[in-house]
């Protein structure tokens, strides 16, 4: 009896030597077949990176998996598979009632956003929550949506620790030999400030192309999680408690409701060495005022480009403690601003490099019918950095070129939709006349619409003939 009990041990104990060895057999030859220039060590770190990473995305703070020792991990984008995670479109519901067959349907994640930002020069690769917040944020709350690159880090904490709220960052990595250094300088960033933590959603776009300024802005108002956000350029310290502000103003509240876009004045300083240590900025409005009259600060560009927060009306708020409106508003206005997540249009993709690309957004929000306010109590001021002039001089002569030719586009395109919406003639509209109506042709156009193309009458004006 005991010769069959330690027989039959041994063949238990051979058969899970078998099945041991043929499982390491797989693991090693999937291994392999993934990563076919990596030593042991080196496939260990790419599978630490890759359970990292996936971590992040999945809102998993990567210091809760313990197991993973802190050497740093690499990044191999073309070896490891990505697009493993699925969208779900919910199905449509009448009422309470679900349709009968309905079902959720999955989307590749890759796929879905290729067809977000097909406007954009492709490929990219897009991850959203790269690290997503720890925080649970307030729908009313107001989102900083802003884009870095690895030059702006530093400044990119002090702002997250200045505003301690919301917000979204899209971070581009060059899809180049040093890609993996950039990955693991995030990583670095992350774990060097708990407020990026608590606060922040990072979204990672990689591909090849510089300065995609309008894309990477959609991608962090996409992922935005509050019902408002603001454009904003990382390197601007918001000088004031903003959010407080915010919540006591009954009138700015409401504008954002409604849809408004609520701009804050932006300064700079005359002396950039004065421009460089944002712990002395001012932080209350009399302050400002002081400075400007002692000329140690002047409205942001006010030295070489006039128009483009001039609209603003830097002397009326100088002199009001009010909410009041933009009425000289030009298509090179580009405030920072406030909006409505929902309902405001998206930043056009076409505009690739410097010049042109938020003032394009801005004026499109514009001519849509979204009216601009000025906050009279809140204020921006730059940090000086040094500006690389040798990269935007192309890019500026030729988005110049788009841009007037994308206003006239515009124009065009929401006076018909305004016109089959039965809107031409309403406040809506307004923005889009006052600004299209020395276009050639333009007014002639909306003169022939009646003609050319039959609409029901308004809503309203249908109810009242019944």
């Amino acid at each position: 009896m005991a010769v069959a009990v330690s027989g039959n041990l041994c063949t238990c104990l051979f058969r899970y030597l078998v099945l041991a060895f043929l499982a390491f057999s797989v693991i090693f030859s999937t291994a392999s077949f993934l990563f076919p220039n990596l030593s042991s060590e080196d496939f260990r770190k790419n599978a630490a990176g890759l359970i990292q990473r996936g971590a992040g995305a999945a809102g998993v703070s990567p210091g809760a998996l313990s197991w993973i020792d802190n050497q740093s991990p690499t990044f191999e984008i073309d070896s490891i598979h990505y697009s493993n995670q699925k969208l779900t479109i919910q199905p449509v519901h009448k009422g309470d009632i679900q349709q009968e067959g309905a079902s959720q349907q999955a989307v590749d994640e890759d796929f879905y956003l290729s067809k977000v930002y097909s406007t954009a020069m492709q490929p990219s690769k897009v991850m959203p929550y790269y690290f997503k917040a720890e925080g649970v944020f307030d729908k009313e709350e107001v989102t900083i949506t802003t884009l870095i690159t690895e030059n702006r880090f530093g400044v990119f904490k002090k702002l997250v620790r200045n505003y301690r709220g919301p917000i979204s960052v899209s971070i581009w990595i060059r899809d180049d030999e040093y890609k993996d250094q950039h990955f693991t300088a995030l990583h670095e960033l992350y774990e060097s400030e708990p407020l990026l933590r608590q606060y922040v959603d990072f979204h990672v776009v990689v591909d090849r192309f510089d300065f995609q300024l309008n894309m990477w802005r959609n991608v962090a108002r996409l992922f935005a999680r509050t019902d408002y956000f603001m454009l904003l350029d990382v390197d601007f310290h918001i000088c004031t408690n903003l959010r407080q502000h915010l919540k006591e103003s009954p009138q700015a509240r409401e504008l954002l409701r409604q849809g408004a876009a609520l701009v804050l004045p932006a300064f700079e300083y005359t002396n950039e060495e004065d421009g460089v240590d944002s712990a002395t900025f001012p932080v209350i409005k009399a302050e400002v005022e002081k400075q400007v009259k002692d000329k140690k600060l002047i409205a942001f560009h006010a030295a070489k480009f006039v128009p483009g927060h001039g609209a603003s009306n830097y002397p009326k708020w100088y002199a009001t403690n009010d909410i009041y409106q933009v009425t000289e508003f030009n298509y090179k206005y580009e405030p920072y601003v406030i909006l409505k997540k929902e309902g405001t249009p998206w930043c056009d993709e076409r505009f690739v490099g410097y010049g042109a690309n938020k003032a394009a957004c801005l004026y499109e929000i514009y001519i849509s019918g979204i009216d601009y306010y000025v906050l009279p109590n809140d204020f921006l001021i730059h940090q000086s950095h040094a500006y690389p002039e040798s990269k935007r001089s192309g890019g500026r002569k030729l988005n110049a070129e788009l841009y007037a030719a994308f206003r006239d586009e515009l124009c065009f395109r929401y006076a018909k939709a305004m016109y089959f919406a039965n809107e031409l003639n309403t406040p809506k509209a307004r923005n889009m006349r006052t600004q299209c109506s020395s276009l050639k042709g333009f007014d002639a156009a909306l003169k022939a619409f009646p003609q050319m193309w039959k609409t029901l009458p308004p809503r309203d004006a249908a109810a009242g003939t019944k």
